[in-house]
């Protein structure tokens, strides 16, 4: 591709040249939409101290283009999963991510369920960090696995 090819790739709906069809409805969205989308169809499965497991059949919406779970949605749920499990110790806050790193080991499609389970390593002062793994619910096969180091704030003593 070329250099202008894939300014226009990335810059698709920018609206700056004013052929943004989609702009009203995407600037029309609420706050939050973002989890949402790639949260929709999640359920809770079990949930305990320091472990939360959900499960979900993958849904067209965050297909790649290779029709299987797109690489940002596993990312995206490895955050907001293994954010989860950091509240599972009765924080106010689930922090900021530090570090996310995926391993992508197999693939799943539309409409397979699978199960996404993340446990905590570490749930510390200022520090948490948790591994997220995804497994296809009818083989146990691992599809991907994350882990997420997260900056708790420390809470005021005032």
């Amino acid at each position: 591709m070329d250099l202008e090819t894939v300014k226009k790739y990335l810059e698709k709906g920018d609206g700056a040249d004013g052929d943004d069809k989609n702009a009203s409805t995407i600037n029309g969205m609420p706050s939050r939409f973002f989890e949402n989308f790639i949260m929709q169809g999640l359920r809770v499965d079990q949930i305990e101290k320091g472990r939360v497991l959900c499960s979900m059949k993958v849904p067209p919406r965050l297909l790649n283009a290779g029709n299987f779970l797109h690489g940002g949605a596993t990312a995206s749920l490895v955050d907001l999963v293994g954010s989860a499990v950091v509240y599972t110790y009765g924080a106010s806050t689930s922090g900021v991510s530090v570090e996310i790193s995926i391993t992508y080991l197999d693939a799943a499609y539309v409409g397979e369920e699978i199960e996404i389970e993340a446990k905590a390593l570490r749930v510390g002062k200022t520090i948490a960090v948790v591994t997220v793994e995804f497994r296809k619910k009818k083989t146990g096969k691992i599809i991907a696995q994350g882990r997420h180091t997260k900056y708790l704030t420390v809470q005021s003593k005032m």
